[in-house]
């Protein structure tokens, strides 16, 4: 797929995909008139960045573990310094942290549904 169509699927600008692209995270492909071309597996993979970006890790990080995402795993680093694994463990607890705040908001949001359910079936009985 061309880039606009990776952009569209992922809500991400094609600006953003060749900062990406630059920064090694994404590889495109070229086609004989030079756009970039996109295989199926890359909408993940943008989605897998943006994910990690909003959950605060540096491109600089996400680059070292984004080859833990894939299949098969191969988990080595020759370059993991305590100072980085502190930094995951840091913000792995913030994603738990979220996590955790989202559930209790979507438990309270089906609490809320289910009770005007319950008010709407009462009053058309």
């Amino acid at each position: 797929m061309r880039i606009g169509e990776l952009a569209g699927r992922t809500g991400t600008s094609a600006r953003q995909l060749r900062y990406y692209e630059a920064q090694g995270l994404i590889l495109a492909q070229r086609t004989e008139n030079g756009y970039r071309w996109y295989e199926e597996a890359d909408v993940d993979r943008v989605l897998q960045i943006r994910g990690l970006l909003d959950a605060g890790l540096p491109v600089r990080i996400i680059k070292q573990i984004l080859p833990c995402l894939d299949k098969p795993r191969t988990i080595y680093f020759k370059d993991a310094t305590p100072e980085m694994l502190a930094l995951l463990r840091h913000h792995r607890d913030r994603m738990d942290e979220r996590i955790r705040c989202l559930a209790r908001n979507r438990d309270a949001i089906d609490e809320y549904l289910g009770e005007v359910g319950r008010c709407a079936a009462e009053r058309s009985a």
